[in-house]
Formats: C-alpha cells, structure tokens, sequence
C-alpha cells in the first residue's frame, strides 16, 4: 500500500506536504509510504480521491467490482477496528453477492464482527454457515478459522475449537506457511490449556518457537509469552506466570493493539490476585479498562470487571465485589459461560460471608453447572464449599454426592 500511495503521489506530481489534509499530515503520509502505519478508510478514500485513484487500487493494486470492491472495503474496515462501517458493508455485500465465494466471504466478515462485538454464538453460526457455502477449506481461511475456534473455546465447546485449529495448523504446514504454522499452533495450544491438555500444549509452544524462532511479528511473540502465562497460571505455578505476563505486556505496550493490551493486563490481574497483589491487579484493571474505552468488547470490559472484584474481596470490600461480580457474570453467561461461573461462585462467597447461606447455596449451584465444562480447580473449589454448607443444613447424602464429583474433577486437573 505504501509503494503504491508513493507512486500514485508521484505520477500526480504531488509532495506528501501538497497532499496532506487535516488530519493526515506530511510526516504521516511518509510513515505510511514506508509501511509503519495503515491508513483508515476514510483517509485511503480522502487521498484516491486526491490522487485520482480508487481506494481499492490504493489498498489492493486493482479495481474490483462493485461487490469485490465492497467486500475489500469491508475487509480492511475490519482490520482497522471500524466495527460499525465493517458491519454495513459486509451486510451490503452479502444482500449484492452473485457468487458462493463473495456469499462466503461476507458471511465470514458477519461472524468476525460478531465476535468482536462479544457475541461468540452469533460468530459461530456465520462462519459455519460461510463455511457450509465455500468451496475452499476453512484450513485456506486462517481470519475466519481463527475467530471460528476462538468462539467456540469462549462457549466451552472446546473439542470443536481443538479441531478448528488442528485442521488449521495442518493447512498452514501443507502450504508451508511457517508464520501461520506459528499463529496455529498457538491458538492450538490455548485450546488444550482450556481443556486442561498441560503435555500437549507445552509441545506445541515448544514447536511454535522452532517453526518462527527469529518472528519479527510482536503479536506472534506476544501471543508465545501470554499462552505460557496461562499454562503456568492453572498449572498453579503464579510467580512463573506472572514472569511471562509481563513480557507480553511489555511487547504489546510498545504497539498500537490496544485490545491485545488490554488482554494482557487482564491476565496479569488475574494472576496478582492469586499472588494475593491485590493492589497491583487493581491497577492492571483499570490500565486495561482505560485502554479498552467505550468501544470495547463487553466481553473483554467484563472480564476486566471480574478481576477487579476478585481484588475488592481481598481489600476487604465484599459488597461492591459482589455486585460487580454479578454484573460481569450476566454479562458473560451466554459469552464465556466458564468465566460467568466464576463471577457467581466469588457472590456465592461474599453471601456466605454475610451469612447468607441459602443465597450461597444458590449461587454455588449456578456457579458449578457453568464450571463443568471446564473441570479444574475452580469447579474443585466451587464443589467442596457446596458440600461443606450441605453438610452444615444436614443434608450429608447430597454432600457426599458433591463431594464425589469434587474428587472426580481434581481427577482432571492432575
């Protein structure tokens, strides 16, 4: 893109200063010509339009049709975090589509926005549905595959986010794309930490590195130091987890992804609050919410939320942890069901601490039907406080009951 805005600029016998405007200035035109910065759509548009070229030359080297030109609209309004403009247009491709591959492709974009909207569900019925309409493998498609099997670990269907990203990897290496081989074996890896598969997982890390060991890519880098933050976390080893958050901060920090940030003060949160920092992972939390914005996921707002608190019960202010608790919790019952039990399960403790025993029993309950899924020692935690407080009502035969299934789920975590 940047060649060809030098090109186009120079043909029009045009500086970068005659062709700046407010809000793209001479120094911003050169960082784009020499590839440090994408443009918005509405710039990209503002200097074809100066230059006498379309956008989509600007952005692709071609002109396209009406509804190829629409669709790479779409796409690269999407790739710079344009939700809403992203979302008329695919839907404006979609209604123009004449072939199965535009069909496909717009439908992919629907799902991509869905789920950056926090609406995981949504994301998986677009891309399947995309992906029932294209010919081409979803292993060809790495944007959908990824968002496809990233939506489907959020609603714990975590053997269909395993299989997303298996097929997807093999794709990759047929291709012998090592960057994509890389990305893959990443998100593979996140989904058999989410299924407790800790042997697998730290294999595919360690082929991660092999297959991009000198990545200039500071996600891809990122992305290796946030998953053996998370493996390290639920392997209960916090002080190594927290080592490596920091360095996936660290990296982020130095980029403009304000989202991945986000992120990865929320797992550095997540983790300070098991460190028993709460102080830290306060502020973790508000970074992180600061750098979301109003235009943030609420998912990823709500994530953020839980954590702050799970710190406010450790500084001893239970009642605001609880409300914030179950306000995050609905936020995420349909988007993340197994974070959604968290939130209920930290209200089920502040009640018992009230002494409010029926409202705790009530909401352990809730919290261990959306732990399930996912069996570790949250679902672990959640079952032994059940049971104890069954006892305490008399009820032995259900709280031996529960307590068979706590020991069937440490049984998992092992």
């Amino acid at each position: 893109m940047g060649r060809r805005l030098r090109e186009a600029r120079e043909r029009a016998g045009l500086s970068q200063r005659q062709l700046s405007f407010p809000g793209c200035s001479p120094a911003y035109i050169s960082r784009i010509e020499a590839g440090d910065r994408i443009p918005s759509l509405q710039l990209l548009r503002e200097m074809g339009r100066r230059l006498g070229v379309s956008e989509d030359y600007l952005a692709t080297g071609s002109e396209r049709s009406d509804e190829a030109a629409t669709l790479v609209q779409a796409e690269l309004a999407l790739r710079l975090d344009e939700i809403d403009a992203a979302t008329e247009l695919y839907e404006a491709a979609l209604e123009k589509a004449s072939t199965p591959e535009e069909r496909a492709r717009s439908l992919a974009g629907l799902g991509q926005v869905a789920f950056r909207r926090g609406d995981p569900r949504a994301a998986i019925g677009r891309i399947e549905e995309a992906r029932a309409a294209s010919r081409d493998r979803l292993a060809d498609q790495p944007a959908a595959a990824d968002t496809l099997g990233r939506a489907y670990a959020m609603v714990d269907e975590l053997e269909a986010s395993i299989a997303v990203f298996n097929e997807s990897l093999t794709g990759a290496e047929e291709r012998g794309d090592k960057v994509e081989s890389a990305r893959f074996a990443v998100l593979l890896a996140n989904a058999h930490i989410d299924a407790l598969g800790f042997d697998q997982a730290e294999k595919l890390l360690e082929r991660a590195v092999e297959l991009a060991p000198d990545s200039r890519d500071p996600i891809l880098r990122a992305r290796l130091y946030w998953s053996q933050s998370r493996l390290y976390t639920l392997q209960e080893r916090p002080d190594q987890a927290a080592r490596y958050a920091k360095r996936a901060l660290h990296i982020l920090e130095a980029t403009e992804h304000t989202e991945y940030t986000a992120k990865a003060h929320q797992l550095l949160a997540h983790i300070e609050v098991d460190r028993q920092h709460p102080e830290q992972a306060l502020k973790s939390v508000h970074r992180g919410l600061e750098l979301l914005g109003e235009q943030g996921s609420p998912v990823d707002r709500a994530l953020l939320v839980l954590e702050e608190a799970r710190a406010l019960v450790q500084v001893e202010e239970p009642e605001k942890a609880a409300s914030l608790a179950m306000q995050a919790a609905g936020l995420l019952e349909d988007a993340s069901p197994h974070d959604a039990g968290r939130g209920y399960a930290l209200v089920a403790d502040v009640y018992e601490q009230l002494g409010d025993r029926e409202k705790a029993l009530e909401l352990y309950e809730l919290a261990a039907e959306r732990l399930e899924a996912q069996p570790g020692r949250y679902l672990v935690d959640v079952y032994s406080k059940l049971a104890r407080l069954l006892e305490e009502n008399g009820q032995k035969d259900e709280a031996l009951e529960v307590l068979k299934r706590a020991v069937a789920a440490r049984g998992h975590t092992a």
